[in-house]
């Protein structure tokens, strides 16, 4: 019989959190474990939904967390990775590489159906709850992470399984249409935000992570599935924005000021194995680290780096005004260290000719100093960079909510509410020629696309805002160089392909199921 990730059986998902689970599994038999040993004790779903965060977070470390972020006008492959994986460079060439064989895909297809799976069954298990109890929270929470990961997969695959498990015989394993795949995602959110609890741990579900999510739900669903409704997200953001405030943009980076109060949901991470995420020994630079090691808090391997239009000030044709205090938060363009600046010397066996972009800008967002041989904890190696990881924070929720009001013909409120969020940018004054001012409707769509960039730059949102705003295709082609390098990116690539692994093991999804372009 085929097996596929879809398909996983209670005990391999719980063999999945044997970290979070290993005392209930010594106490009893694997082979005789089943669903309602698990869901009948509220403390074991407790465990289970631990074990489900710890590796939702997982999706965004290493190599892994930076997969969706390739491809885009934003950030791209860095020039040696391009050269040196032709399968995985087909991410930005858009090219024939780019199929459904390649297994960077297929991970980050692989990956995030155990935790929607083991989620599905912490809902089917605990049933009908009533409200404000304990078991309702547990709902509540485990709604908001299949919500979210099946929010994320349908803007990147399209049609996707419902793991419903009530209407498993109904539904199967297969690909559902559009309309019900993202009515189920609204269920999901609208579930949480009426279940989460207003104020939980650090890296956990709360009513405002949930309403925040359901606005871009509401303003991201295919406009085909009759569900998106930009009055409907706009209530949604309404419920929650109050409830969060902006902070010093600096202080979002700073691992001395975690979880602060602009913050809606964040990873929890630390620079201490094994809840380090490794995100800096990918996107730090080639070169620096040919000079000064690993021991260099800012060094790495050019997994992504910016975009020319992303790093590029607006007189040189990027998006960056004088004065914006994000600029030099978000992206390193200066490598000298403790007075030494190094250059190519050490890394012309590459032979990149002129490609060579190891100390042109860098991501600096996640650089954590705690891993710096100069640092006092001589941890000394940037791979265990451990910065927490922002998922939701609320700029991106204004600027989401300032779309809205747009699209509702309130630009004026609409350009407002984005002042707001560039008054911060500019350290709390906003010099008169800074401020937006009056612009009609698609004036403001397009500037809007430049602001979600310099605010949420390699924050994993890109790809998402590009797709649902129908900009894909033409912002990508023009913007990443390996693409209009390329030149073959065509609008089929707005989605990627289902993997042949899963079209091989699920009798459910055929050949004929790929999505259009795709073999």
């Amino acid at each position: 019989m085929k097996r596929n990730i879809l398909t996983w059986s209670v005990v391999a998902g719980v063999v999945m959190f044997s970290a979070s689970c290993s005392n209930f599994l010594d106490e009893k038999s694997k082979i005789k474990l089943d669903q309602s040993q698990v869901y009948s004790d509220i403390n074991l779903v407790e465990t289970s939904l631990k074990g489900i965060y710890a590796n939702w977070k997982a999706v965004r470390t290493d190599e892994q967390g930076l997969i969706m972020m390739m491809g885009t006008d934003e950030t791209q492959q860095g020039a040696l990775q391009m050269k040196s994986d032709a399968a995985k460079g087909g991410l930005d060439r858009y090219d024939g590489n780019l199929n459904s064989t390649i297994n960077h895909i297929a991970n980050q297809w692989n990956i995030r159906w155990p935790i929607v799976n083991e989620a599905a069954r912490i809902i089917q298990g605990l049933g009908e709850v009533e409200a404000g109890s304990r078991e309702a929270k547990l709902v509540g929470e485990a709604s908001f992470v299949r919500g979210f990961l099946d929010f994320q997969m349908a803007m990147y695959w399209g049609e996707i399984p419902i793991r419903d498990l009530d209407r498993e015989a109904e539904l199967g394993i297969g690909r559902q249409p559009l309309k019900d795949v993202w009515a189920f995602i609204i269920a999901d959110l609208q579930r949480a935000a009426d279940n989460c609890p207003k104020a939980n741990d650090p890296g956990r579900a709360t009513s405002g992570a949930a309403w925040a999510m359901l606005g871009k739900a509401y303003m991201s669903a295919p406009v085909s599935t009759g569900l998106r409704d930009f009055s409907k997200a706009a209530a949604a953001f309404e419920k929650m924005m109050g409830d969060y405030s902006l902070v010093p943009y600096k202080n979002l980076w700073d691992y001395n000021t975690p979880n602060t109060a602009e913050a809606i949901l964040e990873f929890q991470f630390n620079p201490v194995y094994p809840n380090n995420n490794k995100i800096q020994f990918q996107i730090g630079s080639r070169a620096v680290q040919s000079f000064f090691g690993d021991g260099c808090f800012y060094s790495g391997y050019d997994k992504i780096v910016p975009t020319r239009y992303a790093y590029s000030s607006v007189d040189s044709g990027g998006i960056w005004e004088p004065g914006d205090q994000r600029r030099f938060e978000s992206i390193r363009y200066d490598f000298t260290y403790y007075g030494e600046t190094p250059t190519l010397e050490h890394i012309l066996w590459e032979d990149l000719g002129n490609d060579y972009d190891e100390l042109m800008p860098h991501l600096k967002k996640y650089e954590d100093f705690r891993t710096d041989k100069h640092a006092d904890n001589k941890i000394n190696n940037m791979w265990n960079s451990g910065k927490n990881i922002p998922v939701l924070r609320l700029a991106d929720i204004k600027l989401c909510y300032a779309e809205c009001l747009n699209e509702l013909n309130r630009t004026a409120e609409a350009v407002n509410v984005v002042n707001e969020v560039r008054t911060r940018a500019w350290g709390g004054t906003l010099p008169d020629n800074r401020k937006w001012t009056a612009m009609g409707q698609d004036a403001f769509r397009t500037a809007i696309m430049d602001e979600r960039m310099r605010e949420l730059f390699a924050e994993d949102w890109r790809r998402i805002d590009l797709i649902r705003t129908g900009k894909y295709v033409e912002y990508v082609k023009a913007r990443n160089k390996w693409t209009k390098q390329s030149g073959t990116i065509q609008p089929f690539n707005v989605r990627l392909p289902i993997p042949d692994t899963e079209i091989k093991l699920n009798d459910a999804i055929s050949p004929a199921d790929q999505n259009e372009g795709y073999h």
